[in-house]
């Protein structure tokens, strides 16, 4: 199957070709294997069943939902982590956030520095003065789905663990459904976190050519 799926594709699988998988990945699952029986069932896992070749190249937190992309063998992972490590993928997410925000067409930025809060992990937090450098490009689009929210897009210029929920959380917009940042109210609004990948963009490791897969959110 080479830049099409074939009529038997599972509904998750939106782009497969002899170099690269992307899937749309749902809330809930591990992006790979976690510790312990009831972690086993994962993205990774399910992709492998197709392509066993398919390695992770990056990953999304098990609440977010969207698009995730695999390399197809060890030399084509080196190359897209290499690509993703020079900043040349282009990712784009959508959230929902707490409070009211006057939509803008103009992108800002959050430059807040994060490290692991060791005594609580998975969490991770604001430091200053110990935390790597985390950068994030964010605007306002629109009202959210629910009172006093705001759908808001997001664009990860580093790729630190729970980087976008700390920051707009830092901002005081925390992302509704968060269970680790959200205060409780905004935590309780949605059964889920209302964050999705929605847009990936690259070019293609074989061909050169500008390949880009949309991802509509769910929510």
């Amino acid at each position: 199957m080479v830049g099409g799926l074939s009529a038997g594709a599972p509904a998750w699988l939106v782009h497969a070709d002899a170099w690269l998988v992307v899937v749309d990945k749902p809330a809930g699952l591990l992006s790979v294997p976690g510790r312990g029986e009831d972690k086993q069932d994962c993205m990774a896992r399910r992709v492998q069943q197709h392509f066993t070749d398919a390695l992770i190249v990056h990953r999304l937190d098990q609440a977010t939902s969207g698009l995730l992309l695999f390399a197809r063998g060890a030399d084509m992972q080196r190359k897209l982590s290499m690509d993703f490590e020079g900043h040349r993928v282009h990712k784009r997410y959508v959230a929902v956030a707490g409070g009211e925000i006057e939509p803008s067409p103009d992108w800002s930025e959050i430059d807040l520095p994060l490290r692991a809060d060791w005594p609580n992990r998975p969490r991770q937090v604001v430091d200053r003065d110990q935390g790597k450098p985390s950068l994030t490009r964010w605007r306002a689009v629109g009202p959210g789905p629910l009172a006093g929210t705001t759908f808001v897009e997001l664009e990860p210029v580093t790729g630190r663990s729970h980087q976008l929920r700390v920051h707009l959380q830092a901002i005081g917009h925390p992302i509704v459904g968060d269970a680790l940042y959200a205060p409780p109210d905004i935590a309780a609004a949605a059964r889920r976190l209302l964050l999705h990948a929605g847009e990936l963009q690259l070019v293609h490791p074989a061909s050169g050519e500008p390949m880009a897969w949309q991802s509509h959110a769910p929510f």
